[in-house]
């Protein structure tokens, strides 16, 4: 029977635990799950972007309760791309830096170089150059450590981008031609159409126009292998970048072809709103150059809906700009002139230097009436514009030599390091010896004095145990006397009174009253020797109880005779020394011999009061004295204080020291009776 019982008992915790099992895979299943669903639906490009938020939210506090993973950090970057698309950049920078905190800890370099891009291009598009370079350059250095050529050439040409923002066109090509050296040990046409598409950009910036068109149109010609995603709009890109060069150029039936053939590209309003409206204001524009203005300025207007309609604030003062010139191109100055103020306003109000250089040139001519406080103005704000590419080139600059110079610095102290490597081993070496050597001898004087106070317990046990014997030796005497007494006194005098009352009873005249009452006078007598008897009993008591008090009282009179102090003691007649344990009476003596050793030695005091009392089931003994005290944060632990303490601890007790400067100091120590009281036989 009592097998089967085992057998069953076994199948039901089997069960339990295959349940417990399958209950916890359910439980990942569904949150792997919901986690796909939420991550889905926060990318939903149909839905309103509160709803596209809360869904990230709650993916986001999915992923944070997984286990931190390459996994997990994958999930987060997804998080990061979710935000990126709705344009929540603060839930991006959150997530991109809670990335680089956890990957740093794992000493995940991958990671770590993604989240720095991630970053990178946080703070590229808020316009903070500084650290968006920064990052990228430390990205760019983890890359290059880890031979992930195709990355590496990716965050080369964030870097070039960020730097061609700043105007920093030598630099930012140097950086384009290394990355293209990079690309060259990998097939990434993406990165490679990149790459000639910003040299175009930069080329015409720097007013060359031929090498512009031709890295332009092989940009172009990896577009045509169909190499890249059709959702990109390469083609229109570099059609409208072709556009514009022809612009520059002043050859603006060429402008408009190119223009007017970006536009034709296939879901380009859906794919890249952004360019499109860049495409219609661009062929707009090159219309009114080349003086066809039939649909003008209704393309101006349609582009400048778009850009107002995405928050394009640059786009919008471009726009602004050209419909500023289209309206003095008509004539109508009001016009031209309220165009040109907008621009201007919107210009300051973001504080876009470069812009606001474009819209002052414009103003200029379409007011000219001050048109020399336009130019004026012109002058500063290009001095200042000048000034700050020039700081910001010197702190990229910085950022690349301090870099360097601490990997420099890194390289040299690693040689540095291995030889006090070498010369901390051997002091501490030496070191280890030399403590050693003194542990041994401070636990050699430890061992002495431990043997020393083991010696001088033994003496008091000794002592209280000589004492409790001779107690013991006067109870027995004590009872045998009192059993003496009881016995030929008080029970024979009883037993004579209870005999002649009985003869009582026989006499029946009035001799019978007299003896009775002479009877019980007799006794009261015997009544009289039983209180005398109890008396001495309590007495005799009460000085067997005193023998403990006994030893201290002779401690406190050696106090008296060797220091001058002012010595005062109090101590509790409530408290029964009898019932409390040998072992806690030698503590509690030591315990008040280094107390007023203490006292004596330290404290420098005119008066020393000791008290023992009993507080509901302990005993409390305080030392007390008005000496100079001291601050006991500060002040060193001795051996004297860490045995009170140790002693304190034995009897299961507590100690607390009140002290400081100029206000004495007093020690209290509370033991529970009960819990050290003898055991009774």
């Amino acid at each position: 029977m009592k097998k089967k019982h085992i057998i069953l008992l076994f199948l039901l915790m089997f069960f339990i635990a295959c349940t417990n099992k399958k209950e916890s895979k359910q439980k990942d299943t569904s949150a792997a799950d919901s986690l796909s669903t939420y991550l889905s639906l926060a990318n939903d490009v149909q839905l309103p972007l509160q709803f596209k938020q809360k869904y990230n939210r709650k993916a986001f506090d999915i992923i944070i309760t997984q286990k931190d993973d390459s996994i997990n950090k994958v999930n987060l970057f997804k998080i990061a791309n979710r935000y990126y698309n709705m344009n929540d950049w603060k839930g991006y920078f959150e997530i991109s830096k809670l990335i680089l905190q956890r990957s740093k800890k794992s000493k995940d370099t991958v990671n770590t170089a993604k989240a720095y891009i991630y970053l990178g291009d946080y703070y590229s598009r808020k316009s903070i150059s500084d650290s968006a370079f920064y990052c990228y350059y430390k990205a760019e250095k983890l890359y290059l450590h880890l031979n992930d050529y195709y990355n590496l050439a990716k965050t080369q040409i964030s870097k070039a981008n960020l730097q061609f923002t700043e105007n920093e066109y030598f630099d930012s090509e140097i950086g384009v031609f290394k990355a293209l050296r990079n690309i060259k040990q990998i097939q990434a046409n993406d990165l490679l159409y990149d790459s000639y598409n910003l040299l175009g950009i930069l080329y015409n910036e720097r007013d060359e126009y031929e090498k512009a068109l031709e890295f332009h149109n092989k940009a172009l010609s990896i577009i045509k292998n169909k190499s890249l995603p059709p959702e990109y709009q390469s083609k229109a890109t570099s059609l409208n970048n072709i556009g514009y060069v022809y612009l520059n150029l002043k050859d603006y039936n060429q402008a408009r072809n190119y223009f007017a053939e970006g536009l034709k590209q296939e879901n380009l309003f859906e794919n890249k709103p952004s360019l499109y409206a860049m495409l219609l204001d661009n062929l707009a524009y090159s219309k009114l150059k080349s003086n066809d203005i039939d649909s003008l300025p209704d393309l101006f207007y349609k582009s400048l809906k778009i850009r107002d309609s995405l928050h394009l604030t640059s786009g919008i003062i471009i726009n602004k700009i050209h419909l500023s010139e289209y309206f003095y191109y008509r004539k109508d100055t009001l016009k031209a002139f309220q165009y040109a103020k907008q621009a201007l306003n919107l210009s300051r109000s973001t504080n876009r230097l470069r812009s606001i250089l474009e819209v002052l040139k414009q103003i200029g001519i379409v007011d000219p009436k001050n048109a020399s406080i336009y130019s004026n103005e012109y002058i500063l704000i290009n001095d200042q514009l000048q000034k700050a590419e020039r700081k910001m080139g010197e702190k990229f600059s910085r950022i690349e030599y301090e870099t360097d110079e601490i990997k420099v610095e890194n390289t040299n102290l690693e040689g540095q390091n291995k030889k006090l490597l070498l010369i901390f081993s051997i002091f501490v070496i030496l070191a280890v010896l030399l403590y050693t050597i003194k542990n041994q001898k401070v636990k050699q004087r430890e061992l002495l004095f431990k043997q020393q106070q083991q010696q001088a317990n033994a003496e008091i046990y000794n002592l209280l145990i000589n004492q409790q014997n001779t107690i013991e030796i006067n109870n027995i005497k004590e009872k045998k006397r009192v059993a003496r007494e009881l016995h030929d006194g008080v029970l024979g005098r009883m037993f004579g009174v209870r005999i002649n009352l009985e003869g009582l009873n026989k006499i029946k005249d009035d001799s019978g009253v007299e003896l009775r009452l002479n009877y019980l006078n007799e006794l009261k007598n015997i009544e009289q020797d039983i209180r005398e008897i109890s008396h001495n009993l309590n007495r005799e008591k009460s000085e067997l109880i005193n023998n403990f008090v006994a030893i201290v009282t002779n401690l406190f009179e050696e106090q008296k005779k060797t220091y001058p102090t002012k010595f005062l003691a109090h101590i509790d007649p409530a408290i029964k020394w009898d019932s409390i344990d040998n072992i806690v009476k030698i503590n509690i003596y030591r315990i008040l011999q280094e107390s007023l050793q203490n006292c004596n030695k330290y404290a420098n005091a005119s008066k020393i009061k000791v008290e023992f009392k009993k507080q509901n089931d302990n005993l409390v003994l305080k030392v007390s004295d008005d000496g100079i005290g001291y601050n006991i944060n500060r002040a060193k632990k001795g051996i004297g204080l860490q045995n009170i303490k140790t002693r304190t601890t034995e009897c299961e007790g507590t100690l607390e020291i009140k002290s400081n400067k100029g206000e004495g100091t007093s020690i209290i120590i509370v033991i529970p009776i009960n819990k050290n009281t003898k055991p009774t036989t």
